[in-house]
């Protein structure tokens, strides 16, 4: 009978994750680990080596030296009911949670002054290898809007460095895993002013932490740990030309700062963004062909009067993040 190889496949890697107690400390307690929908991910470390600059050795190349230990990547999960709500944890810190019997409100504001941590393990089960992530903090979140399609959000995350890879889990065996159910892209909006604004094409934005890495000297060539800096928002809107709404407000003298809210509906689950004082600058009315003229219209958040930026509203059927 022939032997199969083991060859590491996408479709079977294992990705489980948990809040961190302690920055960069993997945590012991097998219950905190919980599973992570992944649709792909660029973490890693990375030790580049620095070539040799000693003369007077012949032509031949001397060996070189190894340089300080990043890891930085991106993870892109699905904006789901359920599981997203962990993410929006990391980025924005511990929500406020009301409500009862299946039907719990979870509200996220930017600005907090400390945020988690959290341990992200990879595993290709078929070799095995296993190895942590750990000490990820989220820097910026980016999530795209369209008419149709699967929605997505990318997370661009720094962690302090990853473990040396193991042929068995250090996580939970069998880790708590939350049922994925996708927010439909075909069941978004935008809206100006608590008002539904017509004619969007497509929408984006990003949501950014501004981390600063602790670049401190240590034996092991990895960072100390990152700290979060000035909480930023900022987007793009594109809508066909069919009236003045965006413009009058991107050409207002002084600047007009109006609310702009991108959200989705499934049944009884709901996901909002509010940026509650956002400008946009004046834009260009490009005509390229005969058909329908877009605008594009960019724009930034800022300090709103409930003292954040954003504010993000998750309504599903979990009791809590934090527990």
């Amino acid at each position: 009978m022939a032997v199969v190889p083991t060859r590491a496949r996408g479709a079977n890697a294992r990705v489980v994750a948990a809040f961190e107690d302690t920055p960069g400390i993997v945590p012991a307690n097998t219950a905190s680990w919980f599973n992570v929908p992944l649709v792909s991910h660029s973490l890693g470390e990375e030790r580049p080596l620095i070539e040799s600059d000693l003369l007077g050795q012949g032509r031949e190349m001397q060996d070189p030296t190894p340089d300080v230990a990043t890891n930085d990547g991106d993870v892109v999960v699905p904006v789901d009911v359920r599981n997203f709500g962990r993410w929006l944890r990391l980025f924005f810190g511990d929500p406020t949670t009301s409500g009862a019997s299946g039907a719990f409100t979870h509200v996220f504001k930017s600005g907090a002054r400390d945020l988690p941590s959290m341990s992200i393990e990879i595993g290709a089960p078929e070799v095995p290898a296993f190895s942590v992530n750990r000490g990820a903090r989220g820097n910026q979140l980016r999530i795209s809007q369209s008419r149709s399609g699967l929605l997505n959000a990318t997370c661009s995350l720094i962690c302090i460095g990853e473990t040396t890879p193991t042929t068995a889990t250090v996580g939970a065996t069998t880790p708590a895993s939350l049922a994925t159910t996708r927010f439909p892209q075909a069941v978004g909006y935008v809206r100006k002013d608590g008002q539904l604004l017509g004619s969007v094409v497509g929408a984006d934005f990003t949501y950014s932490n501004n981390l600063e890495k602790v670049e401190t000297i240590q034996p092991d060539g990895r960072i100390e740990d990152s700290d979060p800096g000035m909480a930023q928002m900022s987007g793009s809107v594109n809508v066909r030309f069919k009236d003045r709404v965006l413009l009058d407000a991107a050409t207002a003298t002084p600047p007009t700062p109006m609310e702009l809210s991108f959200g989705w509906n499934f049944g009884t689950f709901s996901l909002i963004f509010v940026v509650g004082r956002v400008f946009m600058p004046q834009a260009k009315k490009p005509v390229t062909g005969p058909n329908g003229i877009m605008q594009a219209f960019n724009w930034q958040g800022s300090k709103a009067a409930s003292g954040s930026s954003v504010v993000a509203t998750l309504i599903n059927d979990v009791p809590s993040y934090t527990s």
